[in-house]
């Protein structure tokens, strides 16, 4: 059974940096795992994703200032964020695949099958 933990959430200045960080028990090499967020009165949505063979996706409004990254013998997924904006403020939650060895990095919500508790992102003006 897959749990995930997030970490490293936080208050930070427009313009500001923060490293989220998802730790995986039970074992997260062979999914693809993806960072969502969610500010209040908006639905939940992808803002990074990465598959067990490295492909990535970004949100279109994160490209150039998200990073995510995995690192497979600590079985935990970081997701870098530079040049934070007020309208990141969001709680980030993390989430691995449903299913594994899947070809094709998932982005929707129906696709993750295990979820973190989220970590709370602000972003001050």
């Amino acid at each position: 059974q897959v749990q995930l933990v997030e970490s490293g959430g936080g208050l930070v200045q427009a313009g500001g940096s923060l490293t989220l960080s998802c730790e995986g028990s039970g074992g997260i090499s062979e999914y693809a795992v993806g960072w969502f967020r969610q500010a209040p009165g908006k639905e939940r949505e992808c803002v990074a994703a990465i598959g067990w063979n490295i492909k990535k996706y970004y949100l279109d409004s994160v490209k150039e200032r998200f990073t995510i990254s995995r690192d497979n013998v600590k079985n935990t997924v970081s997701l870098r964020m530079n040049n934070l904006k007020p309208e990141d403020t969001a709680i980030y939650y993390c989430a691995a695949d449903m299913s594994r060895w899947r070809l094709v990095v998932p982005t929707r919500l129906d696709e993750y099958g295990h979820w973190g508790q989220g970590t709370q992102v602000t972003v001050s003006s």
